[in-house]
């Protein structure tokens, strides 16, 4: 069923973040930032290697206050694999534009929303829609400028959390905001999903979608119409991202993807939207945790909980769970502190 290692690896490589996003998987800039030193990093980087990945994205927190990330990126794509950096903007210099285009293959920025008003809100910090449309700015014209003397422009890119509070305002993001990035190669959209503070009591009710909204986000009609909003030279895509909640019939199908989490310190999640590790990189062999991590799939606990989480709501209820029966003392304890959401008002 399952080959020797992981498609593709997601590494949340610092817990630290400007940021204080609503739905936030990891809740980060609101915990310690478990930032390893750099040597570490490195040794993380080549257990990652061994693991023999296509694909690494380097995401967070925000990756870009990491100091060496640069060198960690530069590491994993000289051996082969791609590397993809998603970033809020808020810290994004120039001179990042052509680092990152010489280190990785793609630059995501995220954007929740197509005003101030809306991303802000979401993104739980003034100003942050102007950052994140500066670093857009920054990455169009680093790759007018590498296309002008006949280098491959660094491909960059937009994704938005689509939840209640901004599921109405999705043409604008392709009327409004994609015409100013002519070099942008592609927008998606994806459902939020109950993980971390997505996952909290009252999130599920209040922000992540209705089974009616998710509906028509993941509809072909509504891809296309989206689609014939944007510039011809940008590809749209929507997604409810259910492929991520691995319940018992995706995974006896076989999963689209075979991926695995690492958290800033090394520790390996065996799932990538569910707390409860299996393993520090450091400490013990790749491909151990490896095997630990697909054997948690069909965990008698996880296909029980997982067997009727067929909405928003009840999904929400299984992850939180999985994440208090597999999580340690600490992810039990910081379960516990997450505020209750309550909806935002209007006007």
């Amino acid at each position: 069923m399952v080959a020797d290692g992981p498609q593709s690896v997601i590494w949340d490589i610092t817990y630290a973040c400007p940021l204080r996003c609503t739905h936030c998987y990891s809740e980060s800039g609101r915990r310690p930032s478990r930032q390893v030193s750099h040597d570490d990093m490195l040794r993380i980087a080549d257990a990652v290697i061994s693991l023999g990945p296509v694909q690494v994205t380097l995401a967070g927190g925000e990756p870009l206050l990491v100091k060496g990330v640069f060198e960690v990126a530069e590491r994993l794509t000289r051996a082969g694999i791609s590397v993809l950096v998603y970033t809020g903007g808020w810290n994004f210099q120039p001179w990042m534009t052509e680092e990152l285009a010489r280190v990785c293959g793609r630059v995501v920025v995220s954007v929740d929303g197509p005003t101030p008003e809306v991303h802000d809100r979401i993104r739980g910090r003034a100003g942050s829609f102007g950052r994140a449309m500066r670093a857009l700015a920054l990455l169009e014209a680093g790759a007018r400028e590498r296309a002008e003397r006949g280098d491959r422009p660094l491909p960059f890119a937009v994704d938005c959390a689509v939840v209640r509070s901004n599921v109405d305002r999705l043409e604008e993001f392709c009327t409004d905001i994609l015409p100013r990035f002519p070099h942008l190669s592609s927008l998606d959209f994806g459902a939020a999903v109950p993980s971390g503070l997505g996952s909290r009591t009252g999130y599920a009710e209040h922000e992540l979608l209705s089974d009616e909204q998710l509906a028509r986000l993941g509809s072909e009609e509504q891809r296309a119409r989206l689609q014939a909003l944007a510039p011809a030279t940008v590809r749209v895509g929507t997604s409810t991202n259910f492929s991520l909640q691995m319940n018992p019939e995706q995974v006896a199908r076989g999963l689209d993807f075979r991926s695995v989490q690492i958290e800033p310190d090394g520790q390996v999640r065996a799932m990538l939207i569910y707390e409860g590790t299996v393993g520090n990189l450091l400490e013990e062999p790749p491909a151990e945790l490896w095997r630990r991590a697909v054997e948690r799939w069909t965990d008698p606990f996880v296909v029980e909980a997982l067997s009727d989480a067929g909405t928003m709501r009840s999904w929400a209820e299984a992850v939180r769970r999985i994440d208090y029966h597999f999580g340690s003392d600490a992810v039990r304890a910081r379960i516990d502190r997450r505020p209750v959401f309550t909806a935002p008002t209007a006007g």
